[in-house]
């Protein structure tokens, strides 16, 4: 994405409001208290959902967000407020527990990420590849089963998606020439956190990817559709944790750019309504779109692989036999 197309998007293209209805779905957005999430929970409940599970980590904040909902929208009792730490693999596992017992699972939505500056741990992992990568394919690979006993039983599609971003395009990703990627972005003394956001969103593209691919080529019975969206720039809380020079600098160009969370969230809905067109597929501007030409070379096809192998192992570890469920 070169500097007039992403200025075109963000200032010249009308995404449009979502329409079409999801009746009698039950649907997971995790990061919904706040944000793309919270408005993209606030859509699904408007558009006649039966269930929408709002994943937060903060459920005090959760409730106040259901409680939003209710009133912009006037249907109370279809936000329901869930406990999720994606820094923990114990809560996303417990998380996952959870829903098995849903009646149904028709979409999940992978919104929840951080943007943080100082090098932290989250399990096995700094926290922002911990939480914005690894942390969402485990709860994703646990929630497979779900979605796909819910395309069986109700014969139709249900759909996994991941909000992503433009900014996999702005990073040159060192790391990837590592004989260990995930462990070389774990050493913390080589860790660029400048930029390690953007690192990590590339991450998480090249793992949902290579998702989507093991997905087509299951055996398995059921439809379920992968996809990641860039919601483009949206104006949220994400980068709250910048220093207070670089949001003085940076709020009037927020101000002027950025669209509102709302907006955002409707790409989250053109994704959440599926359409095989959309499988396996990078979503911009609620449409299909290209991923950065380092995806799609030779060299990120091979870093694709390398790094589902890695992350296969560390799965695998957290709960064995969880790629039985791909």
């Amino acid at each position: 994405m070169n500097i007039s197309s992403f200025f075109h998007s963000q200032l010249c293209v009308k995404l449009p409001v979502p329409t079409k209805r999801f009746s009698g779905q039950t649907i997971i957005v995790t990061g919904a208290n706040v944000g793309l999430g919270l408005e993209a929970a606030r859509h699904f409940v408007r558009l006649d959902a039966s269930k929408v599970i709002l994943a937060v980590r903060s459920t005090l904040k959760g409730e106040a967000a259901a409680k939003s909902i209710a009133e912009s929208t006037g249907r109370a009792g279809v936000a329901e407020v869930w406990q999720l730490d994606l820094t923990s693999y114990a809560s996303v596992q417990a998380f996952a527990n959870r829903a098995s017992s849903l009646d149904r699972l028709d979409i999940v939505v992978n919104n929840a990420g951080i943007v943080v500056y100082n090098f932290e741990l989250a399990e096995d992992n700094e926290s922002t590849i911990t939480v914005n990568a690894v942390s969402q394919i485990l709860l994703s690979l646990l929630l497979l089963p779900k979605l796909r006993e819910t395309s069986v039983r109700l014969k139709k599609e249900t759909v996994l998606t991941f909000t992503g971003s433009f900014v996999h395009f702005m990073t040159d990703f060192p790391e990837r020439k590592s004989e260990n990627i995930l462990k070389e972005l774990a050493i913390r003394d080589k860790a660029q956190m400048k930029t390690r956001y953007y690192v990590s969103k590339l991450v998480q593209l090249l793992m949902v990817l290579e998702l989507a691919n093991l997905v087509s080529n299951s055996s398995k019975p059921g439809d379920v559709t992968v996809s990641i969206v860039n919601p483009g720039f949206v104006d949220t809380k994400v980068m709250r944790n910048a220093s207070a020079t670089f949001h003085f600098f940076f709020r009037p160009y927020r101000s002027l750019v950025a669209r509102s969370a709302e907006e955002g969230a409707r790409t989250l809905l053109h994704a959440a309504a599926g359409g095989k067109e959309t499988h396996g597929q990078y979503l911009s501007d609620c449409k299909v779109a290209i991923t950065s030409e380092f995806v799609r070379s030779n060299e990120g096809h091979e870093v694709q692989k390398q790094l589902w192998r890695e992350l296969s192992g560390t799965l695998e570890n957290i709960t064995p036999g969880i790629l039985k469920n791909i």
